[in-house]
């Protein structure tokens, strides 16, 4: 190989091997967390109010099938009430406590206010046009019209101006209020929306009972996951109870020390009558305060029992899902402990087979193929029996068994026509034990006919010897459907048998074969009768003309001569007898015809 090719072939690898591994990489940093989405994105404000333990129930709802719809029921339930407690009190605080005044919130107050009132101006001279445009006629009409159309652009035009200077105001963040009612109004629609969408199925049920290993394995891996994302709400909640706890502690103690700091003090004679006003006004806006921060305490008790009944609610559904793992668990188990039984009797069965079929002198090489027959199929069993209990029985049963017959039937095709052969082969025009036949060129007595196959005790071809070769020929009985066969073995065992006689070139053929034709009917006289009564009775039957058993005779010329065939019917169990009774005739027949002809040339 050229260097250069070398290069080449390390240059393709390496780039391949980076493509794959900026592919990992990118996988990698590309992933979805799951997290992400819960953190604010870079460069937005972060909400005032915390909605993370509605969006976490809600999440987590997703999750819930069968008998875990109550507690996700119980999780959504609660979270939003907590969820509605946080906007109630936000609102409240953000009425009581505004933000302190900075000289940008100020300027965009001012903005806002002389916005308000230029729009508070063209409402009021709107309504007053139009009281005198329906007083007015005439020109007045129309002049007052055009006014009232003037002055309604004009207040669209200071409506954009109050909207605008609100939008600074809130984006600024000074207008806390304002932020948290628009994000209480997105609240309010997004709990519309889901409210369409609780009708929506719930998740998948996950099989934990199922009753094979797969089934189980995937069950146990399923609720593993939900158990680990379950498992990071509920510690949300018992942290978000921490946290309102602390902030509860926070407000009592300011309570406390606030009303301890307000004791009221010694009025003083001379500024008594000055003072008693400003002092009432002061009551009323500390009763206020005093009353707001109660019922802010108050929200965050409920709060804290809202978040404990949260974790509780999360603690019993992980509870539940574990009981759920546990059962899987224990599937597992059984699977696992039925498929060890299935290889122990797997391993004891063929350890068995090989204890009774010991290798024997006599019989090593059949005994040693049997035992592993046995031990194929008995394993092949196992492996069977260890699919079910893996995979399970398949569910769609008639479909498989369809398809699964429909491939035996293509597998066994040969054995299945073999047994349909045995029975046409056993019908009244089959072939019997002791019949003399010829199968796929192949001729001979029948002997065994089973099943599925058919012995043959192999003889020579009819026209000659015909004794046994000492061969048994085995065929398949697809042969009866398949192919064809034939049966020499008739009624009366009639069969054509054939001599050949070979006349000198000196000789005149024609007068011997006549002699010889007259000789062989004259010796089987009988049988060529017996055959043609016994086949023009079977002929007759089918309607189709009878063969005739007369010999016939027919001539070869050779380069020795001619030979003189003659064929003859006669009975299969005597066809040897009758060959030589036609011989002998012959032979006397060539022997006077040749004492004939030494006389004759003699006497001349």
């Amino acid at each position: 190989m050229q260097p250069w090719m070398k290069s080449r072939q390390w240059l393709v690898t390496g780039g391949l091997f980076l493509l794959v591994l900026a592919t990992i990489v990118g996988s990698f940093l590309t992933r979805d967390t799951g997290a992400d989405s819960a953190q604010p994105s870079r460069g937005r404000r972060p909400p005032v109010v915390d909605e993370k333990p509605l969006l976490t129930a809600r999440a987590m709802a997703k999750l819930a099938a069968g008998d875990e719809l109550r507690y996700s029921y119980q999780v959504l339930r609660v979270a939003d009430h907590e969820v509605d407690l946080a906007f109630a009190g936000a609102l409240r605080d953000a009425a009581n406590h505004p933000a302190p005044p900075t000289p940008q919130s100020k300027e965009l107050y001012a903005r806002l206010s002389k916005a308000q009132a230029m729009l508070k101006a063209d409402q009021d001279k709107v309504d007053q046009l139009k009281k005198q445009v329906a007083s007015a006629s005439g020109v007045r009409h129309d002049d007052l019209q055009d006014e009232l159309d003037l002055t309604q652009a004009q207040m669209e035009l200071d409506q954009d101006e109050v909207d605008d200077a609100r939008g600074d105001l809130i984006r600024s963040g000074a207008d806390v209020f304002s932020r948290v009612q628009r994000q209480f109004n997105r609240h309010e629609a997004s709990e519309h929306e889901a409210a369409q969408a609780s009708s929506a199925p719930s998740a998948a049920p996950i099989n934990y009972q199922a009753g094979h290993l797969l089934g189980q394995l995937t069950a146990w891996k399923a609720l593993r996951d939900k158990i680990s994302q379950l498992q990071p709400a509920r510690e949300d909640a018992t942290q978000a109870g921490a946290e309102l706890t602390r902030n509860h502690d926070l407000l009592q103690q300011q309570m406390n020390g606030g009303a301890a700091s307000q004791a009221p003090a010694q009025p003083n004679p001379a500024d008594a009558g000055s003072a008693a006003a400003g002092a009432n006004r002061a009551a009323v806006t500390s009763l206020r305060r005093q009353a707001d921060d109660q019922k802010s305490l108050s929200d965050l008790n409920k709060r804290i029992q809202d978040e404990q009944e949260l974790e509780t609610a999360y603690g019993n559904w992980i509870a539940l899902v574990q009981s759920h793992q546990r059962a899987a668990l224990h599937g597992m188990m059984q699977s696992a402990l039925w498929i060890l039984l299935i290889v122990l009797a797997v391993y004891l069965t063929d350890r068995f087979i090989d204890r009774r079929l010991a290798d024997n002198s006599a019989e090593r090489t059949r005994l040693h193929t049997l035992r592993i027959i046995l031990r194929f199929a008995v394993q092949a069993v196992g492996v069977m029996l260890i699919l079910l209990v893996v995979f399970g029985i398949p569910q769609q049963m008639p479909t498989i068994l369809g398809f699964a017959g429909a491939g035996l039937t293509v597998a066994l095709k040969d054995f299945i026509v073999a047994f349909v052969g045995w029975f046409v082969l056993m019908g009244k025009n089959g072939i019997r034990v002791g019949d003399w036949v010829e199968i796929n060129g192949v001729a001979g007595e029948v002997i065994e006919i089973n099943l599925l196959r058919t012995v043959l005790l192999e003889t020579g071809n009819w026209t000659d010897t015909g004794h046994p070769t000492g061969r048994k020929v085995s065929f398949v009985n697809s042969y009866a459907i398949e192919g064809h066969f034939f049966n020499f073995t008739t009624s009366g065992q009639w069969l054509w048998d054939e001599i050949q006689i070979l006349v000198p070139p000196e000789k005149d053929p024609y007068q011997l074969v006549d002699a010889i034709q007259n000789t062989v009917a004259a010796e089987t006289e009988a049988n060529t009768r017996s055959a043609s009564e016994e086949w023009q009775r079977a002929s007759s039957r089918y309607r189709v003309r009878s063969v005739s058993a007369a010999p016939a005779v027919t001539l070869r010329p050779t380069a020795g001569g001619v030979e003189v065939h003659v064929r003859y019917i006669t009975r299969a169990h005597e066809r040897h007898a009758m060959r030589g009774r036609v011989y002998q005739a012959v032979v006397r027949l060539l022997h006077s015809r040749g004492v004939e002809e030494k006389a004759t040339s003699a006497n001349r």
